[in-house]
């Protein structure tokens, strides 16, 4: 052992004897060293003539300042500010003037300071000096700032953009810091406003029209946008669309009306009528609205105008009938038909189109033992009615309901099965309010109340979004609402919320509140409901009676009342009543904070989530995960509303939708088992008909886990997020489940559910909230979204249980997701587009690129989540700015084309 101990440590000696001897690669180094600082000296003594002699000069010019006699300090001057103009005006690499002026720096500052004020080139020093402390002043110091306020002001242009850049921060910082220092009021700022004034046309000129805007936002002056001439024709377009890109980052309400307000004015300013009323949506201002359609606008563009209030499910009225009528889509049934008909998808499909168990595991139908068909049951006949409803959407026919048997199919289904079966004819009639009336009149004579109740859901739901001149779901349903039978009464109370949700009408507050105030025998059910309706009629409004009326029967409930299910719908109105109204909620928060029951904490997450939707708010979403972070087993409610508020508050934003997926992953790895149920159900609200593959994915796996709760919730997800795309990996994974869970009952029938979402109106319907390139968010189809999934928070007692019906408040959200050209009769104009994949070109210059990765196709089309599409053909024009829904074209004038 010793020997080889020994062994080791002459193996361990034998390299460090070979550097043994250190002396000599110290005098390596040395030389290296020495080398390197002789490198340096030749560098510097291979300086060029050229420079040599710049250098020279500028330090002459630097010692005759120093000097006494005054005469000399104008030529000097002179000579430092024409070499310093000429290197700054390109700014490939360091200015050699500003390289070799450094040392010299605090030189001529101290020089500037003897200077007496009357000296007749104090204020042009200050000027160089300015330029010079972009590159020399200490950090934060704001000399830059400093000597351009001390100096003359002139033409800020010839120092370079850089100076420009610069100067423009300093200003941003300067203004903030008196902003701190005084009240808004007592700021005195003219000075700087001055440079701002200047600085902003620089700007414009110069293709920087998002360092103008970020300037004028700082300095709070974003009015002089709309009156300075520097934005024109060229430009106006770029200044708006960063203005509204910058709104999605905007925490104070007051300067997000202004950032708003300003892109509004310059669009109507420069005749872009469809661009001005998006904004006026988004800033939820029927003045503004009243104003453009009593604009000089075109007739034909106010039609256009009409179009878009039409897919915003606005409640607008105008005093010209026919532009009434667009808006309140009654041309929506044709021109979805006649796409329908263009794309060859009229056949109705049937259930087993879309379950298409022959291609299960095995290649083999389902069947029973004997090889006969399968046996009918009453779930499996409930999903079937869903399923055919989903499926067949809006296309007038199928068969099943409407066919001459429809009748046999209803009694197929068991009691509340029969409200459902007969309510989904409605849906198989979607926006077609003449023919639906006709064919669900017969059900309001049938002597079965379930079937009655159907066919008051069907009334509301063939309704929605449709504006009528006969009202026919007010006149037929208020009667209804006050029915001896509890399932009429719910199933009216309903369908006036989905018939009319949106719409703020006077009359429903009439006929809905008395049944959500009603304390005397009140049925749990049927108050909630009427809260729900409510909340959907009066979305986003802040209406104080009904938010009064609401809080009130919060209060006054019973804690047996509180304690079913259903209360939660009465939470979801009131929440829905403040939707994307931010701080307006906070009054009702407080009151609800009082509300002495463990529902009070549902109520108030759920309102002020409702209230930030779509906003962004990072603490809002910090705070959601806060709640999120405590284990709870018990009473964890109002946990599972915080993971849907993430979703919410992220929702139509690309990053923090991202950021909200990794965020659920945690969740997923770390939380309780609460929250981990609503992980799935809060990703379905964030890629609701968008189905992204590693959404998808996740899903996937979820749907297989052990816990019944989480995989029903992600069989349904996987339904929502391919909600009208007849996404083929969607579809081939829920028929695997379909196989995998055939004996469980309750994930059959959700998994059915998902079939129906996946083909919905046949691949032509879509639930997405946002249009407009996903400018705006459509509030009464957020509504119908949440409802089902506040719904799907407690399956068993919801869609598993007698409240299946609730899924039909997703017609709120249903939307064609189709381009169709038209002209200016209004009549399918057949034309050639680009459809792509967008592209964010806010800040680039010149003309960018919109899509990529474009094909092109005759119109009409169907555009993805992602989509964007272009005009293909130049001799023709769009009237809308944003290739979606109904488009009207016009032919390009010669003038147009030759200019």
């Amino acid at each position: 052992m010793p020997s080889q101990e020994n062994n080791e440590k002459d193996a361990v000696t034998i390299p460090v004897q070979s550097k043994d001897n250190e002396v000599p690669s110290k005098d390596n180094d040395g030389k290296k060293s020495g080398s390197v600082k002789a490198k340096k000296k030749d560098e510097a003594d291979e300086i060029s003539e050229e420079d040599k002699a710049l250098k020279d000069g500028l330090e002459l010019a630097v010692t005759r300042l120093q000097e006494s006699d005054t005469s000399l300090h104008k030529q000097a001057l002179d000579h430092l500010c024409s070499e310093i103009k000429s290197s700054t005006s390109s700014m490939t690499s360091v200015p050699k003037p500003l390289k070799y002026l450094r040392p010299h720096y605090d030189a001529l500052k101290t020089v500037y300071s003897s200077w007496p004020a009357e000296h007749e080139m104090k204020s042009a020093m200050a000027d160089m000096l300015s330029v010079l402390a972009m590159a020399m002043a200490p950090q934060g110091s704001r000399e830059c700032l400093q000597f351009r306020l001390e100096g003359s002001g002139t033409e800020l242009s010839s120092w370079g953009h850089e100076y420009v850049r610069s100067l423009a921060g300093e200003i941003s910082t300067e203004y903030n810091a008196r902003c701190e220092k005084g009240t808004q009021g007592e700021v005195q700022d003219d000075d700087l406003l001055k440079l701002v004034e200047a600085i902003v046309p620089f700007q414009m000129q110069h293709n920087a029209e998002a360092e103008a805007v970020d300037l004028l936002i700082e300095v709070q002056g974003l009015q002089d946008l709309t009156e300075t001439p520097s934005v024109d024709e060229r430009n106006f377009e770029r200044v708006c669309l960063y203005l509204l890109r910058c709104a999605d980052f905007m925490s104070d309400p007051d300067d997000l009306t202004d950032l708003l307000t300003t892109a509004y004015y310059l669009y109507k300013k420069h005749g872009k009528y469809n661009d001005a009323l998006r904004v006026a949506i988004k800033l939820d201002d029927p003045k503004r609205l009243e104003e453009l359609f009593s604009s000089e606008a075109s007739y034909i563009m106010k039609k256009q105008m009409a179009f878009t209030l039409a897919r915003q499910r606005s409640n607008f009225i105008t005093e010209d009938d026919d532009l009434n009528e667009l808006i309140g889509n009654s041309k929506l049934s044709d021109y979805f038909l006649a796409v329908a008909r263009s794309l060859d998808v009229l056949e109705p499909k049937t259930a087993e189109d879309i379950f298409k168990s022959h291609l299960a595991e095995g290649g083999l139908a389902r069947t029973t033992r004997g090889g006969a068909a399968p046996i009918d049951s009453a779930r499996a006949n409930l999903a079937t009615s869903f399923v055919n409803a989903f499926a067949n959407a809006g296309f007038g026919k199928d068969k099943l309901v409407t066919d001459s048997s429809g009748s046999d199919w209803i009694y197929k289904n068991k009691d509340h099965g029969m409200m459902s079966a007969a309510a989904s004819t409605g849906l198989v009639l979607l926006w077609n309010v003449e023919e639906g009336l006709n064919q669900i009149d017969k059900y309001f004579h049938n002597t079965e109340d379930y079937i009655r109740a159907g066919a008051c859901l069907a009334i509301g739901i063939v309704s929605s979004g449709v504006r009528n001149e006969s009202d026919p779901a007010l006149a037929l349903l208020s009667d209804y609402v006050e029915n001896t039978s509890h399932a009429v009464r719910c199933a009216a109370i309903c369908g006036l919320g989905i018939a009319y949700a949106g719409t703020q009408r006077e009359e429903l507050l009439e006929r809905l509140l008395p049944i959500a105030s009603n304390t005397e025998n009140a049925n749990m059910t049927e108050v909630a409901l009427a809260c729900l309706s409510l909340g959907l009629i009066y979305v986003g409004t802040c209406n104080e009676e009904v938010g009064s009326a609401l809080i009130q029967r919060l209060m006054e409930s019973t804690e047996e009342e509180l304690n079913q299910s259903n209360a939660r719908f009465l939470c979801l109105g009131l929440g829905l009543l403040y939707l994307g109204k931010g701080e307006l909620a906070d009054a009702m928060l407080e009151a609800v904070k009082t509300v002495e029951h463990r529902i009070s904490k549902y109520a108030e997450i759920t309102l002020e989530t409702c209230a930030h939707a779509g906003s962004g708010n990072v603490l809002k979403v910090q705070r959601m995960l806060l709640i999120c972070a405590e284990h709870l087993t018990e009473q964890a409610e109002h946990q599972a509303v915080a993971v849907l508020g993430i979703a919410l508050t992220a929702l139509g934003e690309d990053i923090g939708t991202e950021m909200s997926l990794r965020t659920f992953d945690h969740l997923l790895h770390y939380g309780g088992l609460p929250v981990k149920r609503v992980v799935p159900l809060a990703m379905a609200l964030l890629y609701v008909s968008h189905p992204d593959y590693a959404v998808v994915d996740q899903l996937s796996r979820l749907s297989h886990d052990s816990d019944p709760e989480l995989s029903q919730g992600a069989i349904f997800a996987l339904g929502m997020v391919a909600a009208g795309t007849n996404n083929s990996r969607v579809a081939g994974l829920l028929r695997q489940l379909s196989e995998f869970y055939n004996k469980e009952a309750n994930h059959l029938f959700i998994v059915r559910i998902a079939q129906g979402l996946n083909s919905l109106g046949r691949g032509l319907i879509g639930l997405n909230p946002f249009h407009s390139d996903r400018l705006l968010m459509n509030g009464p189809a957020v509504g119908g979204l949440l409802t089902v999934l506040h719904a799907c928070l407690d399956l068993k007692e919801t869609l598993l249980n007698k409240l299946h019906y609730i899924l039909f408040f997703l017609t709120t959200a249903m939307n064609p997701r189709f381009l169709v050209s038209v002209d200016e009769d209004l009549e399918i104009c057949p034309l050639s587009v680009r459809v792509g994949l967008a592209v964010e070109t806010v800040g680039q210059a010149g003309r960018p690129k919109t899509i990529t990765g474009f094909q092109t196709h005759t119109t009409p089309v169907l555009l993805s989540h992602k989509d964007r599409a272009e005009l293909a053909t130049p001799d023709m024009r769009s009237l809308s700015s944003v290739m979606e829904g109904v488009v009207i074209l016009e032919k390009v004038s010669t003038e147009d084309t030759v200019a």
